[in-house]
């Protein structure tokens, strides 16, 4: 696959053209938007159908499939953020809107998010791409009909971008089209931020309480692996990842971690078109690192960038009858372009 700047990428650009952002009013600032959408999100979803799928290194990865709109429709692959899963709002929220436009989703859950605790040491992080492509490459198989494509929230859109810019083919033999929501495309700064006074800290922290206690629950299996002697008095995201993330997964420390794995220094190789949907007052990453330059030179990536939303917020119409227009947006994208070239 050429991935010179020569390689003819327009004809994959779909002709889609974002509907601008139209915050509720009654949902100001960043911090109301990404905690008011997360308490109104509908706990309704499409009805799943789990699937336990055993993994090369003799674990497994749970997949929740929504039902199947009809006789070849799009897959698309959704990835949960931090700690989160299938069952969180966010996740059943966009399957709805996936259903609605004729793509079946079927949501990921990354290791240890299922509800049961995995089998081995490791974990799931911001840049491991293994599981995902090992779930893509399973469904092309089962498949060949089908169109593909996915989709991810925060990390679960860092994970993402990171595995297509990361392949010598920009994705294409994984995916068709992608979409990612309130990507922290630099890890550094985002745990920079969330170390900082202030709501930072209450958002840290409820990440952080999970990710200790699941940590401790497979001390057993760390012992050796991970420093648990640190574990039990980490206080930041950052000193978690030093002391489990990082010796964990084959890093140095959290350091190499974030510059390993943030999807900033990826973007450039993807060749699949992706909606990339994030907000300039995102809690969880600096104005100033959103990457708008690589961004704006790879002509398959189509941003949707607002002044407002806050991380996996974006929260429009009135408290009665809120509209999530991250959701809505990524759910036309992909169904747009899957199904246009399906029929």
């Amino acid at each position: 696959m050429d991935r010179s700047p020569e390689h003819d990428v327009e004809k994959d650009r779909p002709a889609f053209r974002v509907r601008p952002f139209r915050p509720a009013w009654w949902a100001p600032g960043p911090h109301a938007q990404t905690l008011f959408a997360r308490a109104l999100r509908s706990p309704v979803g499409p009805p799943f159908e789990r699937e336990r799928l055993e993994t090369p290194d003799d674990d497994f990865l749970d997949v929740d499939w929504a039902p199947d709109p009809g006789p070849g429709a799009p897959l698309v692959l959704v990835l949960h953020g931090l700690e989160g899963g299938s069952r969180r709002t966010y996740v059943r929220n966009v399957c709805r809107e996936l259903l609605r436009g004729g793509v079946r989703p079927v949501a990921m859950n990354f290791r240890g998010c299922s509800g049961e605790m995995n089998r081995t040491a490791r974990f799931y992080h911001s840049g491991e791409t293994g599981d995902a492509t090992f779930l893509l490459r399973t469904f092309r198989t089962r498949n060949p009909e089908r169109r593909v494509g996915i989709l991810g929230f925060s990390l679960g859109g860092n994970v993402l971008l990171k595995l297509l810019g990361e392949r010598d083919d920009g994705g294409r033999a994984l995916v068709d089209a992608a979409a990612a929501i309130s990507v922290p495309y630099d890890l550094a700064a985002g745990a920079d931020l969330l170390e900082r006074p202030g709501m930072g800290k209450v958002y840290a922290g409820y990440f952080l309480r999970s990710l200790v206690r699941k940590a401790l629950a497979k001390s057993e299996l760390l012992e050796g692996r991970a420093d648990l002697a640190a574990l039990r008095s980490v206080r930041t995201l950052r000193a978690f990842d030093d002391a489990v993330t990082a010796p964990l997964h084959g890093f140095r420390d959290a350091a190499e971690y974030y510059r390993a794995s943030s999807s900033a220094g990826f973007l450039e190789g993807i060749r699949v078109p992706t909606l990339l949907v994030h907000s300039r007052d995102d809690p969880f990453l600096p104005a100033e690192r959103i990457p708008l330059a690589a961004i704006e030179a790879n002509p398959v990536l189509t941003p949707a960038l607002s002044a407002g939303g806050g991380h996996v917020g974006f929260l429009e119409g009135p408290p009665w009858r809120p509209q999530f227009w991250a959701d809505e947006e990524a759910a036309r994208f992909l169904a747009g372009t899957l199904v246009r070239h399906s029929s």
